[in-house]
């Protein structure tokens, strides 16, 4: 794990990457920060997780480590360790951390539940949608108090990492620990109107087959009967009206996605 403190002080604010080594984007921003000699008015703590595993180019070494919190000091399996020292390097902040996806190219934050921090601060970062996700959290950072992800875009590409220090910038500005870029003073980042929010309501399964396809679109609205998806011949229709979420052919192993509600908006 890589840590770097800037600013006097103990950090409140904290930025992670490479929760999984396979999405570099927010290793890249994080030392894009980093090298950035950002004037900060608050300190920070900027965090590169999973090195060995983004050394590896895979996702993780022995566990998932976004499914392991809060760790165990003591396990064999590094991921598991790992969560109980970035736990603990996390601790009194409010964290932004970054990943990336195989099935929507533009960001969206993704949070536990819509508390304070949340409500606060996603409406200043460069995001059209909210994913709340309280059903679907057991083992991930995101369970954890005043903490979001951010889904910076499609894994591996040059787009998703210019993303995420776009949303780590706007992060900053809206904690108060820098100018928003072209302000003079520490500002927050904006604010945008009417960020819609979603909840997920179940996964989609992913019947056996050697080719998939996908044919609705994240976000929008598909109706009872509509075909989205295909698993071979197969097509999966919906029983009723869903907007799917995290929907691609291939990044899951056992499911396509996710069933998802449209719960209202943030002003």
């Amino acid at each position: 794990m890589d840590v770097h403190d800037l600013g006097e002080g103990e950090p409140e604010i904290a930025v992670v990457g490479a929760i999984h080594g396979d999405e570099p984007c927010g290793a890249r921003a994080v030392r894009r920060l980093v090298d950035a000699d950002l004037d900060v008015e608050r300190p920070v703590r900027l965090i590169v997780a999973n090195e060995a595993a983004l050394d590896a180019e895979v996702r993780y070494l022995d566990a998932d480590l976004n499914r392991s919190f809060p760790g165990d000091p003591d396990a064999e399996a590094h991921e598991e360790r790992l969560a109980d020292e970035l736990l603990g390097a996390l601790d009194g902040c409010s964290t932004l951390a970054i990943h990336s996806t195989q099935s929507y190219a533009e960001p969206f934050a993704v949070v536990d539940s819509m508390d304070e921090v949340a409500r606060a601060v996603a409406p200043h970062l460069p995001v059209d949608a909210v994913i709340q996700t309280d059903a679907f959290t057991e083992g991930r950072l995101i369970e954890h108090p005043h903490t979001l992800e951010v889904e910076a875009g499609l894994q591996g590409s040059d787009g998703a990492a210019d993303n995420a220090y776009w949303l780590a910038r706007a992060f900053l500005a809206a904690t108060g620990v820098t100018p928003a870029p072209g302000a003079e003073s520490v500002v927050d980042a904006g604010g945008r109107e009417d960020v819609e929010v979603f909840r997920l309501r179940d996964r989609i399964p992913k019947p056996d087959a050697e080719v998939y396809e996908v044919f609705a679109h994240n976000f929008e609205r598909v109706e009872a009967g509509e075909a989205f998806a295909a698993a071979g011949d197969e097509q999966l229709r919906a029983d009723e009206p869903f907007y799917p979420v995290l929907l691609s052919p291939y990044g899951y192993r056992d499911q396509f996605g996710y069933v998802a509600d449209r719960v209202g908006t943030i002003e």
